[in-house]
């Protein structure tokens, strides 16, 4: 039979065509999600700075709330914790530990005449950890620098929160540009952590057991101890949050993309073998077993699937490079990971797509493979059956857990946290309307059939009849339209809505008029400056974070911790998006913090109370309530005082400072702005793109993600249409041989592309707001919200593809003398 499959490939290129496109481009998607998983698992950082130090000890990045189980997720610290300097004499007395080195890191905007640079200082002692060696000069003393650039002797100007301050160039190290050394007594002031080093490098002699190093410096309590490729995580350590993210979106559109696949590959696969009745019917005439059937369809499938395989690799890996650089790029992914996409990724897409091929293959061949011969013979020209027991629980299984999705979005889940169900629900309900396809292409037709016929009339009427005779093979032509159009409609909206409802959140009570914004960081005095100048009517510093409220326990925040904001103290008209319920802003200084009042209710927790609250950098800090406010069900935030915010952040700068104020005197301030290097006056909308700016590249994510299913999907939209206008050759050659021109033939087409591209656009519609309501009620209480354009653009992508699918096949097989012979693919 193997040899019979190698003779028939040569004679039904067509359709086998079809179904090594779909391989190829399935191999290539499933591939590239590969390699983001592998390299966001391996997250291998390469050490540059602390290449000298064979272990590096950090802080434990890392917290659990006292009490918590052991099944509980650790939380991860978003600032840096640091290392106590009072444990290097502890760590210099660790066995096999032959010297340490603190490395304080900081930010040290240079002052330059086009405006602040962001750039890292650090203590001269750490640049043996690199190592940097002098050029020329002197180690700094006291007001000195070794610079990477410029000459010995000069001043150069570095922004000290906010306010200039000179030093003076003592030395020239070979370092990469943007690297500040100050002396030790400097950068212990100027990185706002005397008592702690960012890290420390620890020496060990030749030989020396690693592992039992690590094992003993970790013993001395709440440290991290890194070796090999593992430093460079301790030298960057805010790869360590993104390496989850990244983690999460292969995970999440790999699975997406491996669902998406096997769909395409086994539909593609399957109306394949639905076109050669003919070919199978005579073979059963002529003796072929049935297992020798369902062997020779398995062995063409295999035979495609393989070179595909193989041909799928090249632009596998490019892909997969191309969707890391986007990411990188875009703050998703740290641009110092090592990207990876080795064995494993190539066997994940070679896997998925040959496992695809050979279930489709089995599941094409099993009716052919078992019907009698005569039967097969009168079926051959005759309207095949659909229904499947087998085919009917599958798709009712399958909606059954779409309407259980859409039941637990609209009931259970909140806020943003709706897109955890709305976006599988999708597939589910996609998944079950295709498996029954035959069933909702009939009851979508007697919707347009009659404005069809009504505007085509004869060809109308004719392509009706058509399409209700042949209404299965009319399914696999529809369903593949609906797939694309629901899949991109739900997915795209979803985040349309989801960016739309964030916004609309924040800037509900934001009283801010302008903001000051610096990307190097602005001095709290300048807070004060502003509250001075005539026309201002409040100012607020405005600073963010992530902690965790370790007492009480039952906190409805997830395991990514709960967003912290610093806000000055401030009346009820103050500029900070603050609704509040009871209490006061007033006093919201020292140790104080005002809860959204669905997380008070929720742990019990009212004005004069107290809570418990581990910092981003792990400080434990009681906090007293001195207000409860409204927020939005999923954006909630908790308000702290902001000075105790920045304390306990890595860098300790005011960013934004958020100020309410007259028109007439926006002068002014943009005066007070300008004697401040990097500052800049920008009105609202600045800061509500900031506050959304997470959302807006999660979004940019997501829409680069689904373009690619759109594009995958429509493959197969081309495949199915061209493979079945093709097939159908000897219909056209009958009716110009009953006197059917061309030109009638061609609008008979025309008039059941648009039947097609109605019925798709239709369903795959309504299969998007299954999706998109209970996601949108639960996310903004309202209604899917975004641009018309991208619907339109949607449905006409959809529309341009069915068209060019259905008539360009057709006016090639049109050219020829309906007498000619022709061979059906």
């Amino acid at each position: 039979m193997m040899r019979l499959a190698i003779r028939t490939l040569r004679f039904r290129k067509g359709g086998f065509i079809a179904t090594f496109i779909a391989v190829v481009f399935g191999t290539a998607i499933v591939m590239a999600c590969g390699g983001l998983m592998e390299t966001g698992i391996r997250s291998n950082v390469e050490p540059q700075r602390l290449a000298a130090a064979p272990i590096v000890v950090t802080g434990q990045q890392s917290h659990k709330p006292p009490g918590a189980d052991e099944d509980t997720d650790a939380f991860v610290l978003t600032e840096l914790v640091g290392v106590p300097v009072d444990l290097m004499t502890k760590l210099r007395a660790v066995e096999g530990v032959t010297g340490v080195i603190g490395d304080r890191s900081f930010t040290a905007p240079l002052v330059t005449p086009s405006g602040p640079v962001v750039a890292e200082g650090h203590n001269w002692a750490s640049a043996a950890l690199a190592p940097y060696k002098l050029v020329s000069g002197r180690a700094p003393r006291a007001g000195e620098v070794v610079s990477t650039t410029g000459r010995l002797g000069s001043r150069v100007s570095v922004l000290v929160n906010g306010v200039p301050e000179r030093f003076t160039v003592s030395g020239i190290a070979a370092a990469p540009a943007g690297h500040t050394f100050f002396s030790e007594t400097d950068a212990a002031r100027l990185s706002r952590m005397p008592d702690r080093y960012a890290d420390v490098g620890v020496l060990v002699a030749p030989g020396t057991d690693i592992d039992a190093v690590k094992d003993r410096i970790e013993a001395l309590g709440n440290l991290t101890a890194s070796s090999g490729v593992d430093r460079g995580l301790a030298e960057h350590p805010g790869t360590t949050g993104q390496r989850e993210a990244l983690i999460a979106i292969a995970g999440s559109f790999g699975g997406i993309a491996v669902m998406t696949m096997m769909f395409v590959v086994a539909s593609t696969l399957a109306l394949s073998a639905q076109h050669r009745e003919r070919e199978f019917a005579l073979l059963r005439g002529i003796g072929t077993t049935p297992g020798q059937v369902r062997r020779m369809i398995l062995g063409e499938g295999l035979l495609v699937a393989l070179p595909a395989v193989v041909v799928g690799v090249l632009p596998g890996m490019a892909l997969g490079r191309f969707l890391f650089d986007q990411l990188a790029e875009h703050g998703v992914a740290s641009s110092v990971i090592s990207f990876y996409q080795g064995l494993i990724p190539f066997a994940a897409g070679a896997g998925g797509a040959i496992l695809a091929v050979i279930g489709a293959a089995l599941i094409a061949a099993r009716k052919s493979a078992k019907i009698k011969p005569v039967q097969a013979l009168m079926e051959s020209s005759l309207q095949r059956k659909w229904f499947s027991w087998v085919r009917l629980i599958a798709g009712l299984l399958f909606l059954g857990g779409g309407l259980a999705l859409l039941i637990v979005t609209a009931t259970v889940m909140v806020g943003p946290l709706a897109g955890a169900t709305a976006g599988p629900s999708v597939l589910c309900w996609a998944i079950g309307v295709a498996l029954l396809g035959p069933f909702w292409t009939k009851a979508v037709l007697l919707l347009w059939r009659w404005p069809v016929q009504l505007f085509s009339r004869v060809n109308g009427r004719l392509a009706i009849r058509n399409v209700s005779v042949r209404s299965v093979a009319m399914s696999a032509a529809v369903m593949p339209v609906m797939l694309a159009v629901g899949i991109s409609t739900a997915n795209l909206y979803m985040q349309t809505t989801q960016v739309d409802a964030a916004s609309k959140a924040f800037t509900r009570d934001l009283n801010a008029d302008v903001v000051l914004t610096s990307a190097t960081g602005m001095s709290p005095q300048l807070v004060q400056q502003i509250r001075a100048v005539p026309g201002v009517s409040g100012a607020s510093a405005y600073v963010r974070s992530t902690g965790v409220i370790d007492e009480p326990r039952n906190a409805p925040f997830d395991d990514d911790g709960a967003p912290l904001v610093g806000v000055d103290a401030q009346d009820a008209n103050g500029p900070a998006p603050v609704r509040l319920t009871a209490g006061s802003l007033t006093a919201l200084t020292g140790s104080t913090v005002a809860l959204p009042e669905y997380v008070a209710q929720k742990i019990n927790r009212g004005v004069g109370s107290t809570i418990t609250v581990t910092m981003g950098d792990g400080t434990s800090v009681k906090l007293r309530v001195v207000a409860t406010f409204a927020a939005e069900r999923g954006y909630e935030s908790i308000v702290l005082p902001a000075a105790l915010v920045t304390a306990h952040t890595t860098d300790g700068l005011v960013r934004q400072i958020l100020v309410r104020t007259d028109p007439g005197a926006r002068p002014a301030l943009t005066k007070l702005a300008a004697a401040h290097p990097g500052v800049q006056v920008a009105d609202r909308e600045a800061l509500v793109s900031a506050n959304a700016e997470d959302q807006k590249t999660q979004a940019w994510v997501n829409y680069m993600l689904v373009g690619m299913l759109i594009a995958y999907t429509a493959v197969s939209v081309v495949n199915t249409l061209v493979s079945t206008t093709l097939r159908r050759r000897r219909e056209f050659a009958l009716q110009r041989l009953t006197g059917s021109t061309r030109s009638q033939v061609l609008r008979m087409l025309t008039a059941e592309g648009t039947l097609i591209t109605l019925s798709g656009i239709t369903l795959g519609t309504l299969v998007a707001l299954a999706c998109l309501l209970p996601f949108s009620a639960k996310v903004a209480n309202d209604l899917p919200t975004g641009p018309l354009w991208i619907y339109l653009v949607i449905i006409g992508t959809a529309a341009l593809l069915t068209f060019t699918s259905t008539l360009v096949p057709a006016l090639t097989s049109l050219r020829h003398s309906p007498t000619q012979p022709t061979h059906a693919d």
